[in-house]
């Protein structure tokens, strides 16, 4: 007889595969044939794993279509199945996905649009960073640039894009009307998508501002991030930018080195 772990990962790989003949002696035939009773699951995991991701990228489902999503979702889940307890965690990788997914290939924008909702997704279950004390801030101005790395909010994210998805993200939500005007050839977006209460905000950023974000929230140092976002913007406002993201706890904390 097979041991319970043998027969769970038999069970987990029969809802994902219709190869049900190593578990079948296994399931009880109570009237339900065991083949039919297997079925039942199979369609339950595939009708959950399309729900799941349906409710996380809305925006995505509508560009392509409940048919195309629900075949993209079904592919998808059986190439990364759940590996958590916490359905919140399931869909992260379906940006990647969608990039080498060949029938897929016609809506270029597509994967950028998956990961600006899963960004939206992500940062509205994020934990609340607590606000920098006061005390804290203001031995900034003693420390110097070189020794200090910032630590971004758990509830912000960075996307920048060639196509302007947050504009399409916007006329894409149930109660916005099309704008005929709409090109999605109008050029990229750099964006800061972050939660402010029960609210998650997408916000448009210059690019030398999203460049040294990027950079602080990557690990690099200020003083090098600075060094490399004024050689290409020599009037870039170090004060204005720290003040305006530390008390806005886009950047949650910092440490010296």
């Amino acid at each position: 007889m097979p041991s319970l772990r043998e027969l769970q990962d038999a069970f987990a790989a029969a809802l994902q595969e219709p190869s049900d003949e190593r578990v079948l002696p296994w399931v009880v035939a109570d009237r339900i044939a065991p083949a039919e009773r297997l079925a039942v699951y199979r369609n339950n995991l595939r009708h959950n794993y399309r729900e799941a991701l349906r409710a996380v990228y809305p925006v995505v489902e509508r560009l392509v279509g409940e048919r195309f999503f629900d075949r993209m979702a079904d592919l998808y889940a059986r190439r990364h199945p759940s590996t958590s307890g916490d359905i919140h965690g399931f869909g992260g990788r379906l940006a990647a996905f969608i990039a080498g997914f060949e029938p897929a290939a016609g809506v270029p924008y597509l994967p950028d649009m998956a990961r600006l909702e899963w960004a939206i997704h992500a940062v509205f279950h994020a934990a609340e960073p607590p606000a920098l004390p006061v005390a804290r801030l203001a031995a900034l101005a003693d420390t110097r640039p070189e020794a200090l790395r910032f630590v971004p909010s758990p509830a912000c994210r960075l996307i920048a894009s060639r196509w302007p998805i947050a504009r399409l993200w916007a006329l894409n939500q149930p109660d916005a009307a099309w704008d005929d005007a709409f090109d999605i050839d109008a050029g990229g977006e750099r964006l800061l998508v972050r939660r402010n209460g029960f609210e998650v905000e997408l916000e448009t950023l210059e690019p030398a501002e999203f460049d040294l974000l990027a950079r602080l929230s990557g690990g690099e140092a200020l003083a090098p991030a600075l060094e490399a976002v004024r050689a290409v913007a020599p009037e870039f406002d170090l004060a204005a930018f720290l003040g305006r993201h530390l008390l806005a706890t886009t950047l949650a904390d910092f440490r010296v080195e």
